[in-house]
């Protein structure tokens, strides 16, 4: 049974306030899930389940309290799958998930679903558009991540994927070969410890409005849902957080279908 934990972290200059909400939304919306594609039959009430209980306004403790736990989940279960939150929980869990690695002499790998390649220069507690920045800064290894989807970054950003060779792999990529992209990911992500972080607003408002920057000109919920699955193939993915779905937004029910129909495709 993969461990699933809510995480209601935001720390999104105002833009995100609603996302701590997601993971009871959907976790709700699962409830009309029968089963998954791969025929696994799936009764919610079974879920092995925890929340960490936050109080965002102090990110100082909301960030530790989210490593800590971390780190103790990554120490006992075998895959766990993260609800957030916006992506500023993100920084905390991967920070916990490299220390982790690192304590135990595997390598770490990060693949990030994004259309923002969230690394611009990071305050003291980075928000949900630093923390990328903020994990490389800290020794994230940058040849270890990949990034998935990105269509729209400032140019400070830009300076630093340029700077930092950060791995990237383009829309236009995916949509004339997807079957080959996934097979992309899973050799960049061959022999280490998987990390995946899902940033909704990857995937096209057309199928997910209900987030805190929409970018038109995302990938579509089928093509999505496809390299989740095989993704999910892989016996080295340890962990997979589900961030920024707001279901205050318009168009939240929607999207808060579409995070519990990932995340059943994950179990």
């Amino acid at each position: 049974m993969v461990f699933i934990v809510k995480v209601p972290g935001i720390n999104g200059e105002g833009k995100t306030n609603g996302c701590e909400k997601a993971g009871n939304a959907i976790l709700k919306s699962m409830k009309e899930i029968f089963s998954n594609e791969q025929g696994i039959l799936i009764d919610s009430n079974l879920f092995d389940l925890e929340e960490i209980h936050l109080d965002n306004s102090n990110l100082k403790i909301t960030n530790k309290l989210i490593y800590e736990n971390a780190y103790e989940t990554f120490e006992t279960e075998p895959k766990t799958i993260y609800l957030g939150g916006d992506h500023s929980i993100s920084y905390s869990l991967a920070k916990s998930f490299f220390d982790y690695c690192k304590n135990e002499n595997k390598e770490s790998c990060l693949i990030v679903f994004d259309a923002h390649p969230d690394l611009m220069p990071s305050a003291k507690e980075p928000t949900h558009r630093e923390w990328l920045r903020k994990l490389i800064e800290e020794g994230f290894p940058k040849e270890n991540i990949l990034l998935v989807g990105l269509r729209n970054s400032e140019k400070e950003e830009i300076k630093f994927l340029k700077e930092k060779r950060i791995h990237q792999i383009g829309f236009n990529s995916i949509v004339e070969d997807i079957d080959n992209i996934a097979d992309t990911i899973m050799e960049f992500a061959n022999s280490r410890q998987v990390y995946v972080s899902i940033d909704i607003d990857v995937i096209d408002p057309a199928f997910a409005p209900a987030t805190g920057s929409p970018e038109p000109g995302g990938l579509s919920s089928r093509d999505f849902i496809y390299l989740i699955q095989r993704i999910n193939k892989m016996k080295n993915l340890r962990a997979v957080d589900i961030v920024e779905i707001n279901p205050e937004k318009k168009g939240g029910e929607e999207t808060v279908k579409l995070g519990a129909k990932i995340l059943s495709e994950l179990l």
